[in-house]
């Protein structure tokens, strides 16, 4: 019999053991993760057949970490869009690159380097992360209503077992402590609840909401992404000083479509650049860096709209009927005129040039197609190549140069041919780049090419007769056009994700329960007791600010000399100095 009441009883212990764990495991769970992520070890995958494994790569895809991995994967993958030119933004530069690289041409475009951001690496990562949030966020969301639905919950039995704790006999009535537990913890923006001889109380859900609110904004974020990549498109146009653009596909220089933006989808507008303007740093370490580049536009929206003035500068694009009309490049258009031997004007406007370096050293291309006769009476094309300097210098070794950005002394050294330029072959080329596979090189003697050095108004005879004249100078500036619905959204996701992250990180959620029991001799036990999710000390300084109020309306009882008359009073520092502090509430655990 002795046995089997000491079996008895000790799986009573172990059953109240069990119970008490409960308790404070329910008590402590402070986030609105689902249950099974929270408590529940990892699942064994052995053995669990297909439905098991999908299960368990549902759960891996859809948990925290694993969006957060994607996350880093997504910033990392964006890294080669930055460093390498992208056809999207600037198919000259990709060209460019792939001159100076071209033993990494092929591999670089297997693995779509040159449109990162439309590859199908890029995508995949793109629309895990998209899926690992959505899977993460809903029963997060579906938890956490439930939790703001639910009362605080309940004080666990053993109040003394909790992280931070504080307890005193009182002479004052149970229900007298309780409410004004109620009202002190109330006034602090506790949710609290009554239940038996304790009050529960909590607070700090904005934590778990300014959570939410960062995975629902990244989620957002890249629907606003997606939406600019379907329903987006952009172009680019170099326009001259005095030139007028037309928003017609036949306009641009290069443009880029999406699947629902198309050259159907352009809204009717035009803009004419009015001027340019563009300012230096003149002296000092920074000589030559620019102060401001800013492109006078006056636009009009339909075939008839009135014309509006309008300014687009660097980071800040000009609006027209929804689409933005960003400033990405500016250089200088020599203006040429070019004469037959009869005197007869066979070319004549402005040639834009490409820059090369910080000053502005371009290339420049001039294509003379007809009007032209050489010296056996055949008529010929004419081509002009070479270099134009806002401010020129010849330097022994490395030739024309330009020393300055600004068109202080403005030069430009060319070259002629003559022949077929390859225009009419069906084969697209660049109006920057002159083909001289069927052509020959002008010259003065039989040793001698022919050579020009030009500034503004002045001119040179051709060894066949005819004349090449720089007139003056204009600038001209390179827009890109771009239509793109999910800026917007994109802009306040962002705003709203780093409003939620800070609210994750800066917000403790904590609980307090409050409990008052009054004993059979009229004395009241009054217990406190914290617990947060992390380490903080908030949570014992706001038990203390609560025990302190308490104390006003149940002071803690003392006879004579000071002393608890508590019989646990030698167990109790609170009960030696009602003044409780952080520092006398906080215990190990």
């Amino acid at each position: 019999m002795t046995d089997d009441r000491e079996a008895a009883d000790a799986q009573a212990a172990d059953a109240r053991a069990a119970e008490e764990r409960d308790e404070l495991s329910a008590a402590g769970r402070l986030s609105s993760a689902p249950v099974a992520e929270q408590d529940q070890p990892e699942a064994e995958v052995v053995g669990i057949g297909v439905l098991g494994w999908l299960r368990w790569t549902w759960r891996q895809l859809t948990s925290m970490r694993v969006a957060l991995i994607l996350l880093f994967l997504l910033s990392l993958a964006a890294v080669p869009g930055s460093l390498i030119p992208q056809t999207a933004a600037s198919p000259s530069k990709v060209e460019a690159w792939q001159e100076k690289h071209k033993a990494w041409v092929s591999l670089f475009d297997k693995l779509g380097m040159f449109h990162v951001y439309s590859s199908f690496w890029f995508s995949a990562i793109y629309i895990l992360l998209f899926v690992s949030l959505v899977g993460c966020i809903i029963p997060r969301t579906w938890q956490f209503v439930g939790v703001l639905r639910a009362r605080p919950p309940a004080a666990p039995r053993h109040l003394v077992r909790l992280p931070v704790y504080a307890t005193w006999r009182s002479s004052a009535d149970a229900d007298t402590v309780l409410t004004a537990a109620h009202g002190a913890l109330r006034k602090r923006r506790f949710r609290t609840s009554a239940a038996g001889d304790a009050i529960s109380s909590e607070k700090g859900y904005l934590r778990e909401f300014g959570n939410l609110l960062f995975h629902i904004s990244l989620v957002a974020m890249l629907i606003a992404f997606a939406v600019t990549k379907l329903a987006g498109g952009q172009g680019t146009v170099i326009v001259v000083e005095g030139g007028t653009f037309s928003n017609n596909v036949t306009q641009y220089d290069d443009f880029e479509p999406s699947s629902l933006y198309t050259a159907d989808s352009l809204k009717a507008f035009g803009f004419t650049l009015d001027g340019f303007d563009a300012s230096f740093q003149t002296s000092g370490s920074a000589r030559g860096e620019a102060v401001n580049f800013d492109a006078r536009l006056s636009y009009w929206l339909g075939s008839d709209g009135k014309k509006t003035s309008g300014t687009a500068s660097v980071n800040h694009p000009l609006q027209v009927d929804g689409d933005n009309i960003y400033l990405t490049a500016h250089g200088f258009a020599p203006v040429i005129k070019v004469t037959n031997a009869k005197g007869e004007v066979i070319y004549d406007g402005a040639t834009p040039c490409l820059p090369q370096d910080a000053n502005v050293t371009s290339l420049c291309t001039i294509k003379v197609t007809d009007g032209y006769v050489g010296k056996d009476g055949k008529k010929t094309q004419l081509g002009f190549s070479g270099i134009f300097a806002p401010t020129a210098e010849v330097d022994p070794v490395l030739g024309p140069r330009s020393t300055f950005p600004a068109a202080n002394n403005p030069g430009l050294f060319i070259t002629g041919y003559q022949g077929d330029l390859g225009m009419d072959t069906g084969i697209a080329q660049s109006v920057y780049q002159l083909d001289t596979t069927a052509m020959k090189q002008l010259k003065l003697d039989k040793t001698n090419p022919w050579k020009a050095q030009l500034h503004p108004g002045q001119g040179m005879k051709l060894p066949d007769g005819g004349t090449i004249t720089m007139t003056g100078l204009k600038q001209w500036a390179n827009f890109t056009v771009a239509h793109n619905p999910g800026t917007g959204s994109a802009l306040v996701s962002s705003a709203l994700a780093i409003i939620g992250l800070i609210g994750s990180l800066f917000v403790q959620r904590r609980r307090i329960w409050v409990r008052a029991v009054t004993g059979a001799d009229g004395v009241t036990v009054v217990e406190l007791a914290g617990l947060a999710r992390s380490e903080s000390s908030r949570i014992a300084d706001e038990l203390a600010e609560v025990a302190l109020v308490l104390q006003d309306s149940a002071p803690a009882d003392r006879d004579g000399d000071g002393t608890d008359h508590g019989e646990d009073a030698d167990d109790d520092p609170s009960a030696e100095d009602p003044e409780l502090t952080a520092t006398s509430l906080s215990k190990e655990r």
